[in-house]
């Protein structure tokens, strides 16, 4: 199926240059099968390794992966300690095989939440890749959309009061470029895997004209097919941008 699939992307034309994926349901794919929450979030990693894979393979620019979020610090301290330690485990496991693929590791969020083993171990990964021409690889971590907009607003207020900036000059440009997303694109495609219907604190800013693409499968199930299927459906779709049909086919 995914050679068939993958053939009929290419004739479509239009991949998206950047797809951000909310990571769902590990948890309920280890509880279906009466395994440990931790044992779904080992599972999950290697869906990560797989689509990281075919995002590079389908040269698409940009992969935004919501890791960890500043909400799930309100697990279960077990899971959380567990989570970590998978962090780094993963991190220094595949780092180099990132590496010879040409993938570019970078973060959003705030970093310095994190444990100092992890954080240095995703500090080291992120040099090591820094000068990689490929596929932007983006782990959210400790990331919260409206915490990030509180902060964007900060700077600007803080710009205002200091004089170096004037509340005239405040625009949609300006908001964005004190993002932690300043200098990545919106993305295209948001895809959300096990059957959840929201956005869950996630880009809230940059996903204004992203096309939304849901699915059933937890996220240990999604693997190459399940992505080229998001990715056709997302080639289905008109992107108006505000524009009425007629506008966009002329």
């Amino acid at each position: 199926m995914s050679k068939l699939l993958r053939e009929k992307i290419l004739e479509q034309g239009a991949i998206p240059n950047h797809v951000a994926i909310i990571m769902d349901g590990n948890g309920r794919w280890a509880k279906s099968r009466n395994l440990s929450r931790i044992s779904g979030h080992r599972e999950g990693i290697n869906s990560v390794r797989e689509i990281v894979r075919i995002c590079g393979e389908l040269e698409i620019s940009y992969l935004t992966l919501y890791t960890f979020s500043s909400e799930n610090w309100t697990r279960p301290k077990i899971e959380v300690l567990a989570i970590m330690k998978l962090l780094l485990g993963t991190i220094n496991k595949e780092i180099d095989n990132l590496d010879k693929n040409n993938v570019r590791l970078s973060t959003i969020g705030n970093l310095n939440d994190l444990p100092k083993k992890p954080r240095q171990g995703m500090i080291e990964g992120v040099n090591k890749t820094k000068n990689n021409t490929g596929l932007n690889l983006i782990l959210a971590l400790s990331y919260g959309s409206r915490q990030e907009l509180v902060m964007a607003f900060q700077r600007i207020a803080n710009k205002i009061e200091k004089g170096k900036m004037k509340s005239d000059y405040i625009s949609q440009e300006s908001i964005a470029s004190e993002l932690y997303t300043s200098e990545i694109p919106d993305p295209d495609l948001l895809i959300r895997t096990g059957g959840e219907r929201r956005i869950s604190n996630f880009l809230l800013w940059q996903l204004a004209y992203t096309e939304l693409y849901m699915t059933d499968k937890f996220w240990p199930d999604f693997r190459e097919d399940q992505l080229l299927n998001a990715i056709l459906d997302y080639q289905n779709r008109q992107r108006r941008f505000g524009q009425t049909s007629e506008q966009v086919s002329e």
